[in-house]
């Protein structure tokens, strides 16, 4: 598998500007940013979400975990994680767990992490374990504001070793 189709398709469209980093394969964020030789603060994961509106994207550094209950009190909304099952169905055109943070192409609404904001470069995988996109944070922020992300501090400090 390579890039999504429609994330490629999204960038071009919106001219935005990325790299594209090959790495061996990778069975999670904190892995994939050792393998890409990238600061796991700089890499956005996704972790899907629901509440009573539909599914909800929620973007953050591979560093940290989603907080529900700080989500949940910041969108007013009980959110909760979506199934498993469900993410197989959604995201057809990525391997598990490689999901690239663009809500929009995959109709659902986004929310971004606070902490993203401080980072130089984004890194994000966009449908395989075996590459990442590099973004400039200004480009990146630029693309989370076409998605109408809400800036939202939600999510807390993980540790691993990097």
């Amino acid at each position: 598998m390579a890039i999504a189709s429609p994330v490629q398709e999204f960038m071009a469209e919106h001219g935005l500007r990325y790299d594209v980093l090959s790495h061996p394969h990778s069975h999670s964020s904190s892995e994939t940013a050792q393998m890409a030789h990238v600061p796991g603060s700089c890499l956005a994961k996704c972790v899907v979400l629901e509440d009573d509106r539909g599914y909800l994207m929620a973007v953050l550094p591979a560093t940290r975990h989603v907080q529900i209950g700080m989500l949940s009190k910041a969108l007013s909304a009980q959110v909760r994680l979506a199934g498993e099952e469900e993410l197989g169905r959604l995201f057809a055109d990525c391997e598990p767990g490689a999901i690239p943070p663009m809500g929009a192409i995959y109709g659902m609404r986004m929310v971004m992490d606070d902490s993203l904001i401080e980072q130089p470069e984004i890194y994000f995988e966009a449908g395989d374990h075996e590459r990442v996109i590099q973004m400039s944070r200004d480009d990146f922020l630029a693309m989370m504001d076409m998605e109408n992300a809400r800036h939202v501090h939600f999510g807390e400090r993980t540790w691993y070793r990097h």
